[in-house]
């Protein structure tokens, strides 16, 4: 069952490994939430990852970046969508971060407001918070049974 925590940014920063095995950073357009999509799927196809392992992963992914590009910039404002992705213990940590207005409820959303309900289910574990510089972070891990180091 996948649970929802908010943890302090000191917590926050230090859990992170000093170098990914995985990094992106692209403009925060919905053209691009398909290219993460995508460089996730053959991430973990490297991995040897089962079907739904798989599947679950890229939805839950695909969620939080759409958030992304839908909720953390002005209209007008194209700022940044940055994923990292840590193999750890059979475990797979993502970390999806912006540096737009954070995570608030907004009136006009043109979504169902169900991204990280259904990103909670997902993954084994859902961290949202703010990260040492003041950006948005919301970071998920994924149980990868079988799962060898990149």
């Amino acid at each position: 069952m996948a649970q929802t925590v908010r943890t302090p940014p000191s917590q926050y920063t230090e859990e992170v490994t000093a170098t990914p095995d995985m990094e992106l950073k692209l403009p925060a357009r919905a053209e691009n939430v398909a290219v993460v999509r995508h460089a996730f799927g053959g991430f973990a196809e490297a991995l040897s990852v089962d079907e739904q392992t798989l599947a679950d992963i890229k939805l839950a992914v695909t969620e939080a970046c759409t958030n992304v590009v839908i909720h953390a910039y002005e209209r007008d404002d194209v700022g940044d969508l940055e994923v990292d992705a840590t193999i750890d213990d059979e475990r797979l940590t993502v970390i999806i971060r912006d540096n737009g207005r954070g995570i608030v409820p907004r009136p006009d959303s043109p979504g169902l407001g169900l991204g990280l309900p259904l990103i909670a289910t997902l993954a084994e574990t859902l961290e949202l918070g703010k990260g040492g510089t003041e950006h948005t972070e919301v970071r998920m891990t994924f149980l990868l049974d079988g799962a060898h180091e990149a």
